[in-house]
Order: structure tokens, then C-alpha cells, then sequence
């Protein structure tokens, strides 16, 4: 299998990213393994999709850190290829984090997928379906039963409203990921609410969010894979990241803590409830953000913590997403294109 890896900039992959650990494993598999930067991508005269891209020299690597420090290196392999000739292509930019500084590079990356994918390229996940997901907007077309009640405008008297009938509130941005500009609103903040609206409207619309008390406890990450939480012997790809000190916001880089997840009915239910939208936009790995019984965020883009899962269970989950993509792979290789009645992200 040929797969190439779409990231936000090669030189600013990490180690413990997830990208990094299924492109470890997808080269210890034994496949063709290309990363490339949204900026790296051509559309070429002919017609065709090719990008500058890096591998590495080596067939097996011990672990992640040793699979980038290859990529980063002196020996690693920069080709011009032409995606159109690859089996995969896995889409693992961050829009979001392009918004501000490269705004250009924000929703390039599904842009090239749909024309890959018109050649023949399998592209998870789908790009037509990550074009819906482009803001928090797309969480609001999920049914309303797991979604907190939510208010999105840049009035500032419908806002003050909002915060008034709720009593706690979070606000956040449209736009952004990682807990950026988040702020708990609670009755005595009220005074200051012009302020916190004038943090969070500068780049865009605002979101505000019932607060929920079960945010106390921090969320749980949980991962659906082809529209099923992805489960290996029992175990499920998932874990918890808990609140550090006063901080609301329970991610990882602004504090939280890891621990692991319990994944009862009640996950299981939401997941079974968001599984056929999912589907349907061909999302083929996505992270459910679950705090009691609501969903906080769909992460469809890059989902990460693959190694925070793998830290609890002790499974690689990576393998298993390696393991299913080769499942599509064969299955387009055996039917060619004749297959417009079969959803790929169910394979």
C-alpha cells in the first residue's frame, strides 16, 4: 500500500503526535510511506495531484521518536510524487490552527483530497465531508439530544441574554481549537462579559454553551473508527483528560491531566446516535469529546491521543487503523470503482 499522510507543515511534526505513530506504523507494515505539507501539495498541468514530499530510509523503526527523527534528517527521502498514484490519502491537518497565521492553508488540504479522490484515491477522511466540518457549526447539524444547548452570534445583547437565562455558561470562539479563548461565565462574571465577548468576537463568531457540571470531572476522549468506537479485545481507544487545578479547560497543553477513560452505555449511546451522519460525511476516524451525557466537540480532522489510549490499554491502536485502510485498499483494487452503492468509511 502507498499512503501519504496531509499534516499542517512536516518541520512542526512531534513525536507523540498520532500522525507520527500511524506513520511509524504504517512503515513497520511494510508500506510506502509519504508525509506531506499542506503547503507542499501541486496540482500539475496534466491534471493530475503530486506534492514535495518525505520519507524515510528505513523499513522498521523501534518506535515513533525514532520514525521522526528519521523524517527530520539529513537521509530522509524529499521526492516530488504524484498522489494521484498513491492507494491512501489520510488528510491529518488542523485547519484551525492555520486560521490566524495561514489562513490560505486552511481548507487547501480537502481541496486537493477531492480532486485526488476524483482520480482514484482513496481519502479519509472524506473531503467533501471535512468541507461541512470547516467550523464548531458542523457540530450543531448532529441531533440535539447529545449537544449542549448552544447559542452562536456576535451580538453582544443576545449574548448578555443567554448568560442571563443560563446562570453558567462557556464561551469560545467559532474558529480556534485547544482551548483557546475559553472562558466559564458565572452570574457574578456578568460585570465582565463585555470584556470576555471582546477576546473571544476579535477573530469571528462566538460561541456560547450551556455549562455543564460534569465539566468538573474534565472529558472523555473516545474514538470511532469507520462509524463504531474502535475496540481491540474488549478494550476500548479512549481515555480522560481531568482538570489541573482551577483551569475549566481539561486539554492536554492548556493543563489537564491523563487518566483512564470508563467507557459505559452512556458513551456508547451518543456514539451510536452521531454513527450515521458520521458515515454518511465519510468520516473514517473520528474523536468523540464526551462530557457526561453531551458531546462537547467532534474532532474530525486530527484526532490525537492515540498514545494517551495505548498508555491505559496497552493496545496499539495504530495497527488497527493501518489494518482497516488496507482493508479499503483491497476492496478498491477488487471492485475497482464499481462501487457507488458502498459507503468506504463502513469498510
Amino acid at each position: 500500500m502507498r499512503i501519504g499522510f496531509v499534516v499542517n507543515d512536516v518541520k512542526t511534526e512531534a513525536t507523540g503526535y498520532t500522525t507520527t505513530r500511524l506513520g511509524c506504523e504504517a512503515v513497520n507494515c511494510g508500506h510506502e510511506t509519504w508525509t506531506i505539507g499542506v503547503g507542499d501539495l501541486v496540482y500539475d498541468p496534466s491534471g493530475t495531484i503530486c506534492a514535495h514530499a518525505t520519507s524515510v530510509p528505513k523499513k522498521r523503526y523501534k518506535d515513533s521518536a525514532g520514525y521522526l527523527v528519521a523524517l527530520h534528517g539529513k537521509q530522509a527521502i524529499k521526492e516530488r510524487i504524484t498522489v494521484d498514484d498513491l492507494d491512501v490519502l489520510m488528510l491529518r491537518n488542523v485547519p484551525s490552527d492555520d486560521f490566524i497565521s495561514r489562513p490560505w492553508a486552511a481548507g487547501v488540504a480537502a481541496e486537493f483530497g477531492r480532486v485526488a479522490m476524483r482520480n482514484g484515491v482513496i481519502v479519509v477522511n472524506d473531503p467533501n465531508g471535512l468541507a461541512k466540518a470547516a467550523s464548531k457549526m458542523y457540530f450543531q447539524l448532529f441531533p440535539q439530544e447529545v449537544r449542549p444547548r448552544t447559542l452562536i452570534t456576535r451580538n453582544r445583547s443576545e449574548l448578555k441574554e443567554f448568560a442571563r437565562e443560563q446562570g453558567n455558561l462557556v464561551l469560545k470562539p467559532l474558529q480556534g481549537s485547544g482551548g483557546a479563548s475559553v472562558f466559564l461565565v458565572r452570574p457574578d462574571d456578568l460585570p465582565n462579559l463585555n470584556q470576555m465577548i471582546d477576546a473571544v468576537s476579535r477573530d469571528g463568531f462566538v460561541i456560547a454553551q450551556e455549562y455543564l457540571p460534569a465539566a468538573q470531572e474534565g472529558d472523555m476522549r473516545l474514538f470511532v473508527m469507520n462509524g463504531r468506537p474502535l475496540r481491540v479485545n474488549g478494550k476500548y481507544a479512549a481515555f480522560r483528560r481531568v482538570r489541573s487545578g482551577g483551569d475549566m479547560r481539561s486539554n492536554i497543553h492548556a493543563g489537564g491531566k491523563l487518566a483512564e477513560a470508563t467507557v459505559d452505555g452512556t458513551a456508547l449511546h451518543i456514539a451510536e446516535i452521531v454513527r450515521p451522519k458520521l458515515v454518511q460525511d465519510g468520516m473514517f476516524l473520528v474523536g468523540l469529546d464526551i462530557v457526561g451525557d453531551k458531546l462537547m466537540e467532534i474532532n474530525v480532522f486530527s484526532p490525537g491521543g492515540f498514545g494517551s489510549a495505548q498508555k491505559f490499554t496497552k493496545i496499539n491502536f495504530n495497527r488497527y487503523v493501518i489494518e482497516a485502510l488496507e482493508r479499503k485498499v483491497q476492496y478498491m483494487k477488487f471492485y475497482g470503482r464499481n462501487f457507488d452503492n458502498v459507503d468506504m468509511c463502513t469498510l
